[in-house]
């Protein structure tokens, strides 16, 4: 399979095609693509052609289309759908790319939508769904699955499969409850098919499943699935009852999520923003940050204030005033970044003091290599023994310091429930190159007795 590649010169033929209005032609230069690469056509379409595209396509195309679409482009197209038209995308959906669609909706439609829906089973599933927060199990799950009862022999077991599974795009795992609908457990095919057909599902499926709670979170199910090498999880709610499944494709939606929030966090970026989100939106997501990179340069400023006088007999100081900033900034966020990962990745283990005295003999290694490189250009830069071996040894004191620091932030944030990544940006920079610069002067106004 060649990959896809978009091109301008796909992109002037499509739209040259939709204004000459060569549907046929389209159509079948369409039929060639995966509805993932359309939908990367279409989020490069201006928003009436790419309307036009969805119009001109079958149903059954067209939702997956939508459903990989940008948001906001998606938004844009179904403003220029009828009520019939987006239920009939709705239907061609899985529950809960069509419960991600409905939420997005305005709300002043969303009655009108559902009730337009013909399969009312469908409906009825996609409203159950909307009642979840996005960010839990629930709003991550679908309902579409394969579940046999534990009652039922072979036979009936397998006619029934067969019946479900015209729902359901990939059948990963069959699921087994009891007459409440609890879940039980999960049946192996090779037992199914190598078993008698009088035999009850009771007496050969398996009861261990993993399985999570209806109102878990999406991360913490990123984790189960990620550490036990999951393709789909079954979801049951607060009594153990069996309401839907979630597959890897939303998981990865939801790690790449994460992982886009977290590097905005360490870049300084309060807000999930894009390129493309306005002005006004991109400010208010980075200004807090460059406020407190604002006070925090203030804050270094009068420290160096404070210590006018050692300015002023041993100016050379100063020349280094900008290594021992970058150093500590360095330090702390290659500490806080591997703390943060840890957490992120759940595979930290210990107490938080034995974390930091680990962190404090590494960055005690790390700090006494670059002293004594530093004392060795200083004084033979300069001939200062006294000024070389202050910097040298404040130098580190700041490493060790920060990475003190670096690691605490983190640790400290995630028992109080705020997100780490917080702690790779601008506030452990900020924070580290004031205490830098403030044990720098006070270790060099010590050593050199100013």
């Amino acid at each position: 399979m060649i990959p896809f590649k978009l091109t301008d010169e796909l992109i002037s033929d499509i739209k040259q095609m939709i204004a000459e209005n060569k549907n046929g032609d389209l159509r079948a230069m369409m039929k060639e693509f995966h509805y993932a690469d359309i939908a990367e056509i279409a989020d490069e379409l201006k928003v009436d052609e790419a309307t036009y595209l969805i119009k001109l396509l079958e149903s059954e195309k067209t939702s997956d289309i939508l459903a990989e679409m940008d948001e906001d482009i998606r938004e844009a197209v179904l403003n220029n759908l009828s009520i019939k038209e987006i239920a009939g995308e709705l239907e061609e959906l899985d529950t809960d790319d069509a419960a991600d669609i409905v939420n997005e909706l305005p709300k002043e439609i969303v009655q009108e939508v559902i009730s337009e829906i013909e399969d009312k089973e469908h409906a009825k599933d996609i409203v159950d769904l909307l009642r979840y927060d996005e960010d839990s199990a629930g709003g991550l799950m679908a309902k579409e699955l394969v579940k046999v009862n534990e009652n039922w022999n072979v036979l009936t077991c397998v006619k029934e499969m067969r019946a479900q599974a015209e729902n359901v795009t990939r059948v990963h795992s069959i699921y087994v409850v009891d007459d409440e609908e609890k879940l039980k457990g999960r049946l192996s095919l090779k037992d199914l098919l190598t078993t008698s057909t009088k035999t009850h599902i009771k007496d050969v499926y398996i009861p261990k499943v993993d399985s999570v709670n209806v109102n878990e979170k999406s991360e913490e199910v990123a984790k189960i699935m990620s550490k036990y090498d999951l393709e789909a999880i079954p979801v049951v709610d607060e009594i153990g009852r069996l309401v839907g499944r979630i597959t890897i494709d939303d998981i990865v939606d939801v790690i790449k999520e994460e992982a886009d929030k977290d590097y905005q966090l360490a870049a300084g970026i309060s807000q999930d923003v894009e390129a493309d989100d306005s002005i006004w939106e991109l400010t208010r997501a980075r200004l807090p940050w460059l406020i407190l990179g604002l006070f925090g340069g203030l804050g270094a400023a009068l420290i160096m204030g404070s210590f006018e006088t050692i300015v002023n007999k041993a100016p050379e100081i100063l020349f280094f005033t900008p290594l021992i900033a970058a150093m500590a900034g360095n330090v702390g966020v290659q500490s806080s970044a591997i703390i943060v990962q840890g957490l992120a990745n759940d595979d930290l283990k210990g107490s938080i003091s034995n974390r930091l005295i680990k962190e404090m003999f590494l960055a005690l290694l790390n700090g006494l290599i670059l002293a004594i490189l530093l004392l060795g250009f200083t004084y033979i830069w300069k001939g200062d023994f006294p000024t070389a071996l202050a910097i040298s040894v404040s130098l580190v004191a700041v490493i060790i310091v920060a990475g003190i620091i670096g690691t605490f932030i983190p640790l400290f944030l995630d028992k109080r429930g705020i997100d780490p990544a917080i702690a790779t940006g601008p506030f452990i920079t900020t924070s580290n190159d004031i205490f830098g610069i403030l044990i720098y002067f006070w270790i060099a106004k010590l050593i050199l007795g100013i």
